[in-house]
């Protein structure tokens, strides 16, 4: 049996975090700015991206967002009070930070609507296959792994990242400026909201995934999370890539009625 972890240095500082945990995350570091850094969020960043690509983006992200309390819920269902410092942690949580997840599909659906996307667009679905595997993993992990897992798969990786790449969007209001603007402060709220809190929230999901697992963790337990924690990664640079190719077929496209009309 581990001994329990309890953090003593400040909040988002690796060094705050055991040996395994400062590892894990230099190990998944690579994977993470591949998201991160994906040029579609710089080209979002400057308003550069078409119409339908954030359409195709909207319609596509929508399950995780409208799911991500029920990841949070099937989670908290793996807890028992008093069962351990680290599930009373996730706990208490867990349970504070899924109502605050519950008002997220309503900005979502605010932002889409800038683009004219109704909620039964986002109900149906018609989107490739590329754009549903995150929102199927998610779900996975949630429902089956244990919950330092799936907590790492979902409030580690997919917030922290998430934070991230809404924050770079928001470094500038060059994308806001895109907005119609009687519509702009909606259409941003979703955006805006996740840049400015979610900073903390990767850091306080570590804390609880360490505090699961203990100061001292097997090699076979490290790589499961980094496993767990890198496909997250790796469906949401799947879904970038996707809407990063559509955006650059829409401006093939439109180059090649100019080449020919040239020619």
């Amino acid at each position: 049996m581990n001994e329990t972890f309890v953090r003593s240095g400040p909040l988002k500082e690796l060094s705050s975090y055991p040996l395994w945990a400062q590892r894990l995350v230099q190990d998944c570091e690579s994977s993470r700015q591949a998201v991160v850094g994906h040029p579609l969020y710089a080209r979002m960043r400057d308003g550069q991206l078409s119409r339908q690509t954030l359409r195709a983006f909207l319609i596509g992200g929508w399950p995780v967002v409208e799911q991500f309390p029920l990841y949070m819920s099937q989670n908290l269902l793996k807890t028992r009070f008093g069962r351990s410092p680290g599930e009373d942690m996730a706990r208490r949580w867990l349970m504070r930070n899924i109502r605050v997840e519950l008002n997220h599909a309503d900005y979502w659906l605010r932002w889409a609507e800038t683009y004219g996307v109704t909620l039964g667009e986002l109900k149906v679905q018609l989107v490739p296959a590329e754009l549903h595997a995150l929102s199927h993993w998610c779900w996975h992990t949630s429902a089956s792994d244990e919950l330092a897992l799936a907590m790492a798969a979902t409030n580690y990786a997919i917030e922290g990242a998430t934070g991230e790449w809404s924050a770079l969007v928001c470094s500038t209001d060059a994308y806001e400026r895109t907005l119609p603007a009687g519509s702009r402060k909606d259409g941003m709220r979703w955006l805006k909201m996740h840049a400015r809190y979610d900073d903390d929230h990767p850091w306080e999901a570590l804390e609880i995934i360490c505090t699961l697992c203990g100061p001292q963790l097997a090699v076979s337990r490290c790589l499961a999370l980094c496993e767990a924690i890198c496909k997250s990664y790796g469906y949401m640079r799947m879904f970038l890539d996707h809407c990063m190719a559509l955006e650059q077929a829409q401006g093939d496209s439109r180059r090649r009625p100019m080449q020919q009309a040239a020619g």
